[in-house]
């Protein structure tokens, strides 16, 4: 029988069912995982509260707290939002799939459960949620200032270094709010056109001055930007005399961190692109980097660094 990827995974089996948990406990053991077992939301809750699953199986309908909602709540914490959960029910109505999905689930599968099927399932959504682990974790170790925001606002995730600037600029409750309305807002003009460098701000008192910059779609569902302080005056002096610039030089690389093409930056400091690229060319010579992307990691950490632990 085949494991479904570490010994050490624990899968935490959330049904009030004891027929159930008796039978999806011993075939999961099987495969070679430790099984950790609720019968409510609420004793799921609680067990989260000092261990964290590797991945949750969660019945949907239960009495008190339905799985549903103890999925959300689930999802609600930091620590638990990367787990995968998938549901499992008896109910097959469109709705109530949506109804999962929407919940923070990844995954959906019909009862009677098919133990192979499930062991394929849990075994996908394992690897996915690592490969995911270890992308932000290495992002985390290269100090990147990352936020990813799902559609509707709420922030998914975000590296301690974005966390630390964000803590630094005032960050509490109201703030959040103003965030993801801030991030609402972009995502309703700009969303669907939107392109690597589009830009919304946080204002207001004591978050003045972070910009939101926009990289990419991640995962098909999740909208990331890099945070930064907004770019403030003398910025362009501070680049010049760190890397021997001249005033143009300076300016260009400055609108190079904020993520524009030399075309815009053409646009912007009235040059045509040719003579944006020759100033490029210097940047590059003066910076000791070999393009436009290390050189605008070099600016934002020369801009940003006032403001590290």
């Amino acid at each position: 029988m085949s494991r479904i990827e570490k010994e050490q995974d624990i899968v935490l089996l959330v049904d009030d069912s004891p027929e159930s948990l008796g039978f999806l406990t011993a075939a999961l053991e099987d495969a070679g995982v430790t099984v950790l077992v609720a019968r409510s939301g609420d004793m799921a809750l609680n067990i989260v509260e000092r261990v964290i699953p590797d991945v949750v199986l969660m019945d949907a309908v239960m009495p008190g707290l339905d799985g549903f909602e103890t999925c959300r709540r689930m999802k609600a914490l930091a620590t638990l939002a990367h787990v995968p959960v998938i549901f499992m029910t008896g109910l097959t109505e469109t709705e109530h799939i949506v109804h999962a999905l929407e919940s923070g689930g990844v995954d959906y599968l019909s009862k009677p459960i098919n133990v192979d099927e499930l062991r394929a399932r849990i075994r996908v959504h394992l690897a996915n949620a690592r490969r995911a682990q270890s992308a932000r974790i290495a992002l985390d170790a290269a100090g990147r200032h990352l936020v990813a925001f799902a559609a509707y606002g709420t922030v998914l995730w975000s590296t301690p270094q974005a966390n630390r600037l964000l803590e630094r600029s005032g960050m509490d409750a109201r703030v959040q709010a103003e965030m993801s309305a801030n991030f609402a807002a972009w995502h309703l003009l700009e969303g669907a056109q939107a392109q690597p460098g589009d830009a919304f701000s946080l204002g207001g008192n004591g978050a003045t001055g972070l910009q939101f910059s926009y990289l990419g779609m991640v995962g098909g569902d999740e909208y990331l930007f890099r945070l930064s302080r907004m770019q403030a005056e003398g910025q362009e002096d501070a680049l010049r005399q760190q890397f021997g610039l001249t005033q143009r030089e300076s300016e260009v690389l400055l609108w190079i961190a904020r993520g524009k093409s030399n075309r815009d930056i053409g646009d912007i400091l009235g040059l045509s692109p040719r003579t944006v690229n020759k100033h490029l060319e210097q940047v590059y010579t003066k910076l000791g980097v070999e393009n436009r992307a290390s050189a605008a990691i070099k600016a934002i950490q020369a801009m940003q660094a006032p403001f590290e632990l």
